[in-house]
């Protein structure tokens, strides 16, 4: 799947680093979900933009709508499962912002809906997914997609957001 990646996964990649500088260098904020795998994913990329990579520079805004366990357990309860994502962003995310949502399946519903908002309110929308065509990346401005195994999908996205994450550090250190 590597070859795969390069032969594809090239151009969206530039794209991707693209939107997210633009984003953050106009004030705006990076908001990741996931669920399982994803989720940890989704928190690792705001732990790299938040802290740092490989360089030295100024903390990024970024937030995983991943991490807050008290929200996600109040929202699911009062709302259900399918809104824990689409809350946040409803609460947080603003025009110019950036949704990137991992979903292998493309079809996570909790992810769907947050996405579906974040469209509605001009959040840009970078996705990760194993599915091509996929119902989220139908609604994504930027897709990375990878289709195969679940475990080599998520390992094809850690190398794809370790280099945005580099790309997007050397731009600001």
């Amino acid at each position: 799947l590597l070859s795969i990646f390069e032969a594809e996964c090239l151009e969206p990649i530039c794209q991707a680093a693209e939107m997210l500088i633009g984003c953050l260098e106009a004030g705006g904020h990076i908001y990741t979900c996931g669920n399982g795998g994803s989720a940890a994913d989704a928190q690792h990329v705001a732990g790299e933009l938040v802290g740092r990579f490989r360089r030295e520079r100024k903390g990024l805004p970024a937030t995983a709508l991943t991490a807050d366990v008290s929200i996600l357990t109040s929202v699911s309860n009062d709302y259900g499962f399918e809104k824990i994502f689409s809350r946040q962003v409803e609460a947080l995310a603003k025009k110019g912002d950036v949704l990137w949502a991992f979903s292998t399946s493309g079809t996570s519903k909790n992810v769907l809906e947050a996405a579906v908002l974040a469209k509605q309110i001009g959040t840009r929308i970078l996705c990760f997914t194993g599915t091509k065509k996929s119902p989220l990346e139908e609604l994504a401005d930027v897709t990375i997609s990878i289709e195969g195994p679940t475990s080599t999908v998520q390992e094809i996205h850690q190398l794809a957001y370790h280099i945005l994450c580099d790309l997007v550090e050397a731009h600001f250190a």
